[in-house]
């Protein structure tokens, strides 16, 4: 069997407003569940409900009730995601590496068939829901990103997380339901395209300043400065010197070139 690569956990960030009612929700859960059911089957059952939802999406255009419906999953895909990670480390058969690329990749696909749905469903024009999923995976990338150099896991920003962003969701089908419209000086607008709107420059925005911040981050503490160079000068200085036949021949083909 192949030797398993070193991972280093990154410092997980977590500060929204629900974080520590859910965490002692999810605690009582994974205590609760039958020991026949493992993390994958969570995770599995997460990805099923964000593709149930976005199919319920996709049927709201004949029958409006399907966003109560799109809720429902909306409730399943909750309980999936949130609660494979929790059983697993509650039950101490933690996969660093397997667990953070399923989850995460699962993730990716789900946010592809909700939001397809949602752009397929009548309450949102398709490039609105094209640029929402663009700017979701934008702030996506960058987050994966902070992990591998940052060594942070950034889980929700300001009092904002998964969970309140699945609450605000649900709380936008039921506005959907009631008023799919509204009226903005004089014009007729699509509700969801005004929501969408308003969520691609809030993502947008947050995929921003969360890149100039790790950048200035990484900058600072690996900055290039004089120091540096002279002593990256002295390294090629002192290996000039210890294979000076080597260095020679690198220079003649720099003048033969």
């Amino acid at each position: 069997m192949k030797a398993s690569i070193p991972f280093k956990s990154a410092a997980r960030q977590q500060d929204n407003i629900i974080a520590p009612l859910e965490k002692r929700v999810l605690a009582g859960l994974a205590a609760r569940m039958p020991n026949w059911v493992n993390p994958d089957h969570l995770t599995c059952l997460g990805f099923a409900g964000m593709v149930l939802a976005g199919l319920s999406y996709y049927l709201a255009q004949w029958n409006s009730y399907m966003l109560l419906v799109a809720i429902a999953f909306l409730a399943v895909n909750w309980f999936g995601d949130s609660l494979d990670g929790t059983i697993a480390r509650y039950r101490d058969c933690q996969r660093p590496r397997y667990g953070f690329y399923v989850d995460h990749i699962v993730d990716a696909f789900g946010i592809l068939f909700l939001i397809g749905g949602l752009g397929l469903s009548g309450y949102m024009s398709p490039i609105v829901a094209m640029g929402l999923l663009l700017a979701y995976f934008l702030l996506s990338i960058e987050l994966y990103l902070a992990v591998y150099t940052v060594g942070v896991f950034k889980l929700s920003f300001g009092i904002w997380g998964p969970t309140e962003l699945r609450v605000l969701l649900a709380a936008g089908n039921v506005a959907l339901m009631l008023k799919p419209n509204a009226n903005i000086a004089g014009h007729l607008y699509l509700l969801g395209d005004i929501g969408g709107v308003v969520a691609i420059v809030v993502l947008g925005f947050l995929a921003l300043y969360s890149s100039c911040s790790n950048t200035l981050r990484l900058y600072a503490e690996e900055r290039l400065s004089y120091i540096d160079r002279e002593h990256a000068s002295t390294r090629r200085q002192r290996s000039a010197t210890t294979c000076p036949g080597s260095f020679r021949q690198l220079r003649t083909r720099s003048q033969n070139g």
